[in-house]
């Protein structure tokens, strides 16, 4: 027989064996001896009384044996397969490759950037010297952006596709069992890149191809069918299915598009900074204490509010984390985060963000490509504020709000360096305005938000993608090319590593 509980556990008690089985034990009136094995099925810190505690959802197994769980990718070999060209190594094409596999397919992933450990020197290049490689960056690159910029599996995509077989898939190439069952599940940058690889390998092994620094110039169709796909220097590959999965950043794939004359859309997204606290300040405020206990991770926040019907939002909370540069041009100036597995940096960074619609800027309803031009034009300027090597501009909290140039700035994570600049020399005034509205407010909700030790840095501007490429919302194809599947983030379909992940399942799924 299987019970399911929900037990209170204290946080230096949660990883005891023992404890769980007594709790479980007089909660069901059994004897401890009944109970052959549990199962915890979810994981969450409950932080809203003096007392913080983990909730957690457990089977137990009464007089008989657990069943023992595996996760193992069971594909077989697709060597002599029919083709399918997946453009693009992140989560959406990584997992579009897997699916393919189970179905059948042999999937022939393409990625501009490098192989996974490659991309390590270009990286420490960018974060030391401030020199961007347009190729091999935290966005392009084998896994994508979510390889470097932390790996949060938290997702509401649910209704979108089966979010537990991403997560057992990831468990398969070496991820731990935690992402199974915390609420907000976490991989960890430095972890990752292993996973990837391990990705690759199975893609490989099951007769698959992954081929890296091979930009798609051009995808060729034929009476509106997919023919083939064209790479930097002129090299062909024949298909009749394309998974284009090609990231939020990968601007010049919707040039394809304008060059044959398919149809693309504008699609709002939301731009604004990155927000760093010490985590002190954040785990006082969320635990309720002045030392966090070493049994309850850094603590994290979420916020939503509206300004005038205009949604401002934090996102991609990285506790314990690393502002990173993710600039995929020498003129331009992005943010993201990132957080290691064990988070255990001393700053708490966020994307706080407000939301840009069509009617803000001129002539998006009519031309997809003017929210781009938009969102390209405050990158660039912000770079030119910071002055040049990926420097950032920067403010110190209060005074942004309060239209105080900061005199210093605090001791942040963010490697290239920051300058101290009025915000509003970067940001548009509807940005500026309603950030400057929201962050006391969200100090409102969180005691010590609101303060000056908080830095804000410019910009998160890598949101979303400012363009959808449309696609039948059965078939997943694009209405004017037959076996053109655009897909993921930068087709304007997913918002993270998971719902991307799914994304490129059900594309695999739909050319079965």
């Amino acid at each position: 027989m299987q019970q399911e509980l929900e037990l209170a556990i204290l946080p230096e008690k949660k990883d005891d064996s023992d404890h769980i089985l007594q709790q479980g034990a007089v909660r069901l009136s059994v004897a401890a001896s009944r109970i052959k094995g549990f199962r915890i099925r979810k994981r969450s810190i409950d932080g809203r009384g003096k007392q913080v505690v983990y909730r957690l959802k457990v089977i137990f197994f009464i007089d008989e044996e657990p069943v023992v769980e595996t996760f193992a990718f069971k594909g077989g070999n697709v060597a002599a397969a029919p083709v399918v060209v997946i453009v693009g190594a992140g989560p959406a094409g990584l997992f579009a490759a897997l699916r393919c596999i189970e179905r059948g397919f042999k999937p022939i992933v393409l990625d501009r950037g490098k192989d996974v450990q490659s991309r390590r020197r270009d990286l420490a290049t960018l974060n030391k010297e401030g020199i961007v490689n347009p190729e091999s960056n935290y966005c392009f690159g084998e896994g994508g952006a979510g390889t470097y910029s932390d790996g949060k599996l938290y997702t509401r995509s649910g209704k979108r596709g089966d979010v537990q077989r991403v997560l057992q898939l990831f468990v398969a190439h070496g991820a731990t069992e935690d992402i199974l069952v915390n609420a907000r599940p976490h991989i960890g940058t430095n972890k990752l890149p292993h996973i990837i690889r391990a990705i690759r390998e199975t893609i490989l092994d099951r007769g698959g191809e992954v081929h890296f620094n091979s930009k798609v110039t051009d995808i060729v169709s034929r009476s509106g069918q997919v023919a083939e796909v064209v790479l930097e220097g002129g090299a062909c590959i024949p298909c009749r299915h394309v998974i284009l999965a090609t990231g939020h950043s990968a601007r010049d794939v919707f040039d394809i598009f304008r060059r044959n004359g398919w149809k693309l859309s504008p699609k709002p997204f939301a731009l604004g900074v990155r927000i760093e606290h010490p985590q002190e300040i954040v785990d006082h405020a969320q635990y309720h204490c002045q030392v966090r206990s070493e049994h309850l991770p850094p603590a994290y926040y979420s916020f939503v509010e509206q300004i005038d019907r205009r949604g401002v939002f934090s996102f991609c909370m990285c506790p314990g984390g690393v502002i990173a540069p993710c600039a995929t041009a020498q003129d331009e100036i992005v943010v993201n985060g990132w957080s290691p597995s064990k988070r255990n940096n001393p700053h708490a960074n966020s994307g706080t963000v407000v939301q840009v619609n069509l009617e803000d800027v001129p002539d998006a309803v009519h031309d997809p490509f003017a929210l781009l031009a938009f969102q390209r034009q405050i990158e660039q300027h912000a770079h030119l504020v910071g002055g040049g090597r990926q420097v950032a501009p920067a403010q110190r909290m209060v005074d942004f709000v309060q239209h105080k140039l900061s005199t210093d700035l605090p001791a942040n994570s963010y490697k290239p360096g920051v300058r101290s600049v009025p915000l509003d020399e970067v940001l548009p005034a509807f940005i500026s305005n309603s950030l400057r509205r929201a962050l006391p407010v969200f100090g409102q909700k969180m005691k010590g938000y609101f303060t000056n030790e908080a830095i804000l840095v410019g910009v998160e501007s890598r949101t979303s993608s400012p363009i959808r490429i449309p696609r039948d919302p059965v078939t997943l194809q694009h209405p004017e090319v037959e076996g053109l599947f655009p897909c993921g983030e930068g087709a304007g379909y997913a918002g993270g590593i998971v719902s991307a992940a799914i994304d490129g399942m059900n594309c695999a799924d739909r050319i079965a």
